[in-house]
């Protein structure tokens, strides 16, 4: 009993000497309690992942605190919000004058008026009471429904509501152009009013499925747009998710299983690479989190940076167990050995999407929280729970000699790489490819957009029902979904002040100029009506389609707008509103417009009226588009600097630190540039690309100089011998872990939702090139950074048997073994 004692003692001695000793002699001392508690806590946290729920809001999408949206929030009850929804019936042969049509439109109104969440006062088609034409009469004006009680589906009444649809202001909005169909459009509310939560967008979009379902068939059509609509397909898109990260995990099981030569070693990385994402969908519901449509990837994020820390894991207790090792001390020692530096590359991970955080989007935090938990939950689970599940594994002859081979199958290659790191033709050769490649990927990056490109929403496919109904709502009508909405505020008057000659005259010239711009589909405002009421009062002559003249005839003119259902100022007439209908929201439409609206703003706020930016959907994307610009560049640079930090605080040296991080530069300049290639903008889905794979990057090259650095200063090598040795130890895994996570992701290529194909090929790309510029660029440039001289404390053996012991020496566990 004295002698274990004075074992356990000497043990304790000898692993106590350093922080990190300290730490793996209590970690595995207490392996099997930590083992019965990482496994409580994951049927635990399993229990609780059947709470999560995927769900979206509105007001998580945008900006909140951005200029735009203040004059979106004050507004949205006065001019209507961005959050709407438009319904088309169309018949398929162009002719909406049937029986048929009008009884679907009718039930299509009804049913969206009672559907739950819905501003009732917002509903607005033919059935609408407050659609009304306006037209001139001997006695003056006479407004009437565009549909009346009276209205029976004949001939006669056909023409008699064709005839007054074509004299309305309507003609276009609700009334398709050709007459092909007609539209129902409403606003949605904050908060569901049966319940007071808030508004569930897929919900709602499952509720204009089911309308869909009801009316469509074989004579008509039904179209469906909208935030809500959109937001729902999109969820249901990324069911398809769980298929395709089923598909990568067993890409990934069968990969690992060939590179290890163990089903068991290939399971126990499977499994903490899993852990993680399992106690974060857990954690999720504890803190009354949902997990966003546009988030649902970050778990298999978190799984890839798993299965590449677990790769590097189980690669180092390999070689331990190989060289003679048994289970526990293979599992100690590769412990110590890549505690500290897989600390440090997951922290950088975490850094990468905490950084993110500077995008003033509800939505970007979350997901910026539900990253940085996942990755931290990491440092447990693949530094701890993994080396104490190996720590359990028994290796025979039989089994060592599945497993040998793999690990140095490229060993011939990393002799031959040495010349890297030595100063001559070799390293300026990768260093100016290296420049001439960054200088491409910088003129191509010139041309990445902030924001949507393409038609309809990008995050579906273009042939995606949504998109579609897209199509076929804005090639009939003139009035889309897309719309920048205008707030002029005036003043200088006691009362009315909307209704100065000077204010008018101001507001005609900005409409007529915006409707000049490309991407303008057509402006409303209230010049232009005033124009067209002054019209009709002159016998419906053309050339007094003209600005009235005094202020008593503009709000004659003006007033009208309220008898006919068309909100265009407030109530003390100091707010009006100009709404420009855009072909689309692509970025480069949105970009120009705005700057228009900002250029005219600059020339013609005066003491008598001010131009507010913005309001409707297109407000609303400008301010995000804004947001993310803003950011990117502070992203960007937090990101690196925080990386560096990390590096510097693990090699103490700047010279490294520049060789590990100006490679992951030139990867995200590259990133950038197949964007810009492939026309996916920068937005909120697509930010997290970037700090995964700079984190990952990072991996590759802490891993790489750390062994480097302990070659040099432990064992006395060269700067090529020391690169040679650390290719030999990491370089494999690192390499069979970025094309094993390349073609786990690429298989997103195939979904449904183009957003995901987009990740996967953009990650892919990220993958490979990081690892090509951690093995390739960083040690050429360490060759020119570094300045490394030998020490001679060690005398070289000569001869093949030398050779083998050296190797075997260096493979060999710097910690003896001790029995567990």
């Amino acid at each position: 009993m004295d002698l274990l004692e004075d074992e356990k003692g000497l043990e304790r001695k000898r692993f106590g000497q350093s922080p990190i000793g300290f730490l793996a002699y209590q970690i595995f001392h207490l392996r099997f309690p930590l083992l019965v508690m990482c496994v409580l806590i994951t049927i635990g946290l399993s229990y609780s992942a059947t709470n999560l729920r995927v769900g979206a809001g509105f007001e998580k999408m945008v900006p909140v605190n951005h200029e735009y949206m203040s004059t979106y929030f004050k507004y949205r009850d006065i001019f209507g919000g961005a959050n709407k929804i438009q319904v088309a019936v169309v018949a398929r042969d162009d002719n909406m004058f049937t029986a048929e049509f009008f009884e679907t439109l009718k039930g299509v109104h009804e049913e969206i008026f009672y559907t739950p969440g819905i501003s009732r006062t917002t509903v607005t088609s033919l059935y609408s009471p407050n659609v009304l034409f306006l037209e001139v009469v001997e006695d003056g004006f006479r407004a009437e429904r565009l549909l009346t009680n009276k209205f029976k589906p004949t001939q006669e009444h056909f023409d008699t509501l064709k005839n007054k649809v074509a004299k309305s202001n309507w003609h276009g909005r609700i009334v398709a152009k050709d007459f092909s169909g007609a539209m129902v459009s409403a606003s949605l509310l904050e908060t569901n009013p049966e319940t007071g939560e808030p508004l569930d967008p897929q919900e709602i979009s499952e509720i204009l499925e089911q309308i869909r379902q009801k009316y469509e068939n074989e004579n008509l059509s039904v179209h469906i747009i909208g935030f809500s609509k959109s937001i729902g397909d999109i969820a249901k898109g990324a069911e398809g998710v769980v298929a395709f990260f089923a598909i990568a995990f067993l890409i990934t099981a069968l990969l690992l299983y060939w590179y290890s030569g163990s089903l068991m070693l290939a399971w126990w990385a499977l499994v903490c690479a899993m852990v993680p994402v399992v106690w974060l969908l857990g954690i999720l519901p504890l803190l009354d989190m949902v997990l966003d449509p546009m988030s649902i990837l970050v778990p298999f994020l978190i799984f890839s940076i798993g299965v590449s820390h677990a790769v590097q894991m189980t690669n180092a207790w390999k070689l331990e167990t190989l060289h003679g090792a048994d289970g526990v001390t293979a599992s100690r020692n590769c412990f110590m050995k890549l505690f500290i530096p897989g600390a440090l590359a997951l922290l950088a991970n975490a850094l990468g999407f905490m950084v993110i955080a500077v995008v003033d989007i509800q939505i970007v935090r979350e997901l910026v929280f539900t990253a940085t938990i996942g990755v931290s939950l990491m440092i447990l689970t693949n530094k701890m729970l993994l080396p104490i599940l190996l720590s359990y594994m028994k290796i025979n002859a039989e089994q060592a000699q599945k497993m040998t081979g793999k690990e140095s199958a490229l060993d011939w290659l990393w002799e031959k790489m040495g010349p890297i790191v030595v100063r001559g033709p070799v390293p300026i050769f990768i260093i100016v490819g290296g420049i001439l490649v960054a200088m491409g990927g910088l003129w191509k990056a010139q041309d990445l957009h902030i924001g949507d490109l393409g038609q309809g929403v990008p995050e579906l496919r273009p042939e995606a029902r949504y998109n579609q109904d897209v199509e076929a709502i804005t090639s009939r009508f003139t009035t889309g979904i897309d719309v920048l909405q205008i707030i002029p505020v005036a003043k200088g008057a006691d009362e009315s002040p909307c209704l100065q000659q000077e204010v008018m005259d101001t507001l005609d010239r900005f409409e007529f100029q915006m409707r000049q711009y490309d991407g303008v589909q057509s402006v409303r405002g209230p010049a232009s009506f005033a124009r067209s009421v002054n019209q009709a009062y002159s016998e419906n002559n053309l050339k007094w389609r003209v600005m009235p003249d005094n202020a008593p005839q503009i709000a004659q003119s003006i007033a009208f707008s309220t008898r006919i259902g068309y909100t265009l100022f407030d109530k003390k007439c100091e707010s009006l509103v100009v709404s420009i209908y855009t072909d689309n929201h692509e970025a480069t439409t949105i970009e120009e417009l705005v700057g228009h609206v900002k250029a005219f703003k600059q020339a013609n706020d005066s003491e008598l009226i001010e131009f507010q930016l913005a309001s409707g959907n297109v407000g609303v994307m400008a301010a995000t588009n804004e947001v993310v610009e803003a950011s990117d560049k502070w992203v960007n640079l937090a990101l690196f600097v925080s990386v560096a930090l990390l590096c510097l605080l693990e090699f103490k040296s700047i010279r490294i630190v520049v060789a590990i991080v100006l490679p992951l530069g030139i990867s995200v300049l590259l990133c950038n540039a197949l964007m810009a290639a492939l026309d996916i903008g920068l937005k909120v889905n697509t930010l997290p690309v970037v700090a995964l794979g700079v984190g990952v990057g990072v991996d590759y090259g802490i891993y790489l100089f750390s062994v480097i650095k302990h070659e040099i200063e432990e064992r006395g090598r060269s700067l090529q011998e020391a690169f040679v040795m650390s290719l030999k130890q990491r370089g494999m895994s690192s390499l069979f872990t970025a094309v094993m996570m390349t073609v786990s992701v690429i298989t997103w290529y195939f979904s449904d939702l183009k957003f995901q194909a987009d990740m996967g090929i953009l990650l892919a790309f990220m993958f490979l090139v990081n690892a090509f510029g951690a093995i390739l660029l960083a040690p050429a440039l360490a060759a020119y950074l570094l300045k490394v001289k030998p020490k001679n404390s060690k005398k070289k053996k000569k001869g093949k048997k030398a050779d083998k012991a050296e190797h075997a020496d260096e493979a060999t566990p710097e910690v003896e073994s001790v029995t567990a």
